[in-house]
């Protein structure tokens, strides 16, 4: 026992010089070279009691004892870093093709014409939050009659901000933690009261009560006081009012049978009291319609928490139906306020980016109403804004008209300025006024054959459009406009005139859906004045008067969908020498019918019309009839794949319409294809047949799948004409190349027969190369 007192004492007294040591100095020597460990700060304490010793010794050899502070608390605690989210992020491809045509068929003909055309399509992510997409495409030729076109765009929409938080809320995780929070704080709190629940039931239920409750009757028949073995009356000490708490009057979520664990393990003292005077009885039964009163309010309760914990199960999927269900920008920022999600899935101003309907710079499309500006495409700027009120603006070049964006035609160039505001959302009731002007020529419109000075072609107009919705499911649209007149009648015309009509246009449509069968009514009604423009309408210098009425009608649960429309233009004109009127009605049918399991069938009769003025000022008016048929239907035999697809049109037209060469002809197509593991089988045949001849066609090609990256493929074409018995064969290939980290190359040669002067076959050898890189 003195030898263990005396190792103790030396141990306790070495340990004091080193501290003493350490104490006089702020650092531990390091190793050679190397700069002093800091072991601890100035001031430290010799008595603290809180001091321990670590014995370390560094890469040097050196060994000291440091000391460590007891007082001192460290979080060791590991948390996940937040990934940083990039600033820029950018998906999208990339395409180049070179195509190569020995020869142009109708109506233009040219040989050995080549293609190149660059084209790619950006969509940028700035910050995870703001979606931009920027397209480019440009094509350049040999060809004296084709132009050579390149168009940029970059464009925001609210549609590309609505799919951002659509996928945001699709992968939030986190959608319901607020929720959940608030369902487990409304179930402590019923834990709560159905603890005090218990303990009521047990001081009920106990047999001191009970006793006590049999002597106070006693006490009332036979006027006797009850004897207490506690000394104390007990009744005197009970609370004279109920000590359970308020039950609020909405339910917050408990389970009964998950309360019951707490029957049995709870004693409340003051309620095992015992009563010392009559008035036990009157207190016993106001406990017991306490007790009843809590039992049912606790079974409502059980019933209301299992209903919120469905609510809060299906919450996400609520979200995104009220997300993608809202009528207009206005009806979903009010809902995303209402669910107060956090930044992660709303950014900041997401309230003015669903406003901006569309911000569009280079090549964009100016698309507002029938009587203004409808489906134009401009090389400039477009901007809708639309809040509460409605602002919008667009202005640029056009470069878009019939027969003009691809025959290089030379026509003069064109513009179009807009703005358009008023009150209202788009989509819902709004009242718009909308100014117009610019520059407009249309191919063989107002052409002349004489005279050197080129007439003005600027045109400029107002509208003013009103949309009502009258019931859930039906709305109108009305428009008014008034125009300038065109160049050849401003000399006898005032513009602001309210006499004159022949400047003015009205437009009145309505739309309609009967849900109790799914039937969709449209139908719209037009009047143009002879002198009336916009960048909408083809001016013919005729007053015309057009109406269209359409119905979608489902058979079938949604099985057979019929399609039918009526349509009249009428077109009259007191410019000629002879008045010049026409009035065309158009019946056009489709009928779509899928039944699972079974072939598709799909059959329509389209007709269509154009008026053109000559330039001896006479008018024309073609007419057109297509009729078309089809079947397809994708199935399999014997664990092989195929897909079938038959096919018939017929053009009810003349020869000299457009100089067609298939000219009120029937064509016959039928194409089979069959996916045989690595192999794809296909063949077509054909049939053309008119009143001069008749061409058949058909074609046989396999494609190989030599590996993922890899398909090589080739056919063969045979072409028979029946008026000189002429015999052809022409053949195909094509390659599919993926390179990794470069991208995917395709090459396409083909040389076929094509109808040409005199009823003969002309020779056509078309090939192609194509790259395409995705990203």
């Amino acid at each position: 026992m003195k030898s263990l007192f005396i190792i103790l004492l030396f141990l306790s007294t070495g340990s004091l010089v080193a501290y003493a040591q350490l104490q006089r100095s702020t650092s531990l020597p390091g190793a050679p070279g190397k700069g002093p460990i800091v072991a601890f700060p100035r001031g430290i304490r010799q008595s603290s009691g809180e001091v321990v010793y670590l014995l370390a010794t560094d890469t040097g050899g050196n060994v000291n004892l440091v000391p460590l502070h007891g007082n001192q608390h460290f979080d060791t605690t590991v948390r996940a870093r937040l990934p940083q989210k990039p600033f820029l992020t950018v998906h999208g491809n990339v395409m180049y093709d070179y195509y190569y045509q020995s020869g142009l068929d109708t109506p233009f003909q040219q040989k050995d014409i080549y293609q190149h055309t660059v084209q790619t399509y950006l969509d940028f992510t700035i910050r995870d939050q703001y979606p931009v997409r920027v397209g480019f495409t440009t094509a350049r030729g040999n060809s004296a009659l084709f132009r050579n076109i390149t168009g940029l765009n970059m464009q925001y929409t609210s549609r590309d901000f609505r799919n951002l938080l659509y996928d945001r809320l699709q992968h939030w995780d986190a959608l319901q933690v607020e929720q959940l929070k608030q369902l487990q704080l409304e179930k402590s709190k019923l834990n709560d009261r159905a603890l005090e629940y218990y303990r009521l039931q047990e001081w009920l239920s106990s047999p001191a009560q009970l006793q006590r409750l049999v002597e106070a009757r006693e006490q009332r028949l036979y006027g006797k006081r009850p004897r207490t073995d506690l000394g104390v009356d007990s009744i005197r000490g009970l609370p004279q009012t109920p000590s359970l708490p308020k039950i609020p009057s909405m339910p917050e979520l408990p389970s009964v049978n998950m309360l019951l664990r707490y029957k049995g393990h709870v004693r409340d003292s003051s309620l095992n009291r015992m009563p010392g005077d009559t008035s036990f009885e009157a207190l016993y039964e106001t406990r017991m319609r306490q007790l009843d009163s809590l039992r049912q309010r606790l079974g409502v309760m059980d019933s209301a928490y299992h209903a919120h914990e469905v609510q809060v199960g299906n919450l996400k999927g609520d979200m995104i139906e009220k997300l993608m269900s809202s009528k207009n920008n206005e009806e979903l920022s009010s809902r995303l306020k209402e669910m107060n999600l956090p930044d992660t899935v709303l950014p900041k101003g997401y309230r003015t980016l669903l406003a901006i309907r569309s911000v569009g710079i280079g090549r964009t499309m100016a698309d507002f109403s029938e009587l203004t500006a409808k489906g134009i495409s401009i090389q400039g700027i477009q901007a809708e804004f639309n809040p509460s009120y409605y602002l919008a603006v667009a202005g640029g070049t056009i470069d878009y008209r019939f027969r003009n964006y691809v025959v290089n035609n030379g026509a003069p160039r064109q513009f179009l300025a807009l703005v358009r505001g008023g009150y209202g959302m788009k989509e819902g009731n709004h009242l718009f006024l909308t100014y117009y002007m610019g520059r407009k020529q249309l191919y063989n419109l107002n052409t002349g054959s004489g005279g050197s000075s080129s007439p003005d072609y600027h045109i400029m107009g107002i509208a003013v459009e009103g949309r009502w919705q009258l019931s859930k499911y039906l709305y109108l649209t009305g428009e008014v406009a008034k125009s300038s007149f065109p160049y050849y009648q401003k000399a006898d015309h005032n513009m602001f005139s309210l006499k004159d009509h022949n400047n003015e246009a009205y437009s009145l449509s309505a739309n309609s859906l009967i849900p109790q069968t799914g039937t969709k009514l449209s139908g719209v009604y037009k009047v143009m004045g002879a002198g009336f423009q916009s960048f909408s309408l083809y001016t013919t210098g005729s007053k015309q008067i057009a109406w269209t009425v359409r119905i979608d009608q489902p058979f079938f649960k949604q099985q057979l969908m019929v399609t039918a429309s009526v349509r009249r233009n009428d077109y009259s004109s007191q410019y000629q020498q002879a008045e010049y009127k026409s009035n065309t009605i158009f019946k056009s049918i489709q009928a779509t019918l899928r039944i699972r399991h079974y072939p598709v069938v799909s059959v329509g009769y389209y007709p269509t019309s154009q008026l053109t003025k000559l330039s001896d000022g006479t008018y024309v008016e073609n007419t057109f009839y297509t009729m078309v048929g089809t079947v397809s239907h994708f199935y399999k035999v014997h664990s092989v794949m195929m897909n079938s697809v038959l096919s018939y049109n017929r053009f009810y037209n003349k020869q000299d319409d457009t100089s067609f060469v298939y000219y009120n002809t029937k064509n016959l197509l039928f194409n089979h294809t069959m996916f045989l593991g690595k192999f794809t089988i296909q063949g077509t045949g054909s049939a053309a047949m008119n009143g001069s001849y008749d061409l058949y066609g058909a074609d046989g090609s396999i494609l190989y799948k030599f590996r993922s990256w890899l398909d090589i493929g080739g056919g063969v074409k045979y072409s028979y004409q029946t008026v000189y018995a002429l015999r052809n064969i022409g053949y195909s290939g094509t390659a599919r190349v993926m390179i990794p980290y470069v991208g995917q190359i395709e090459l396409m040669a083909d040389k076929g027969f094509i109808p040409g002067a005199e009823k003969r076959l002309v020779s056509n050898n078309t090939g192609r190369i194509t790259y395409t890189k995705t990203f």
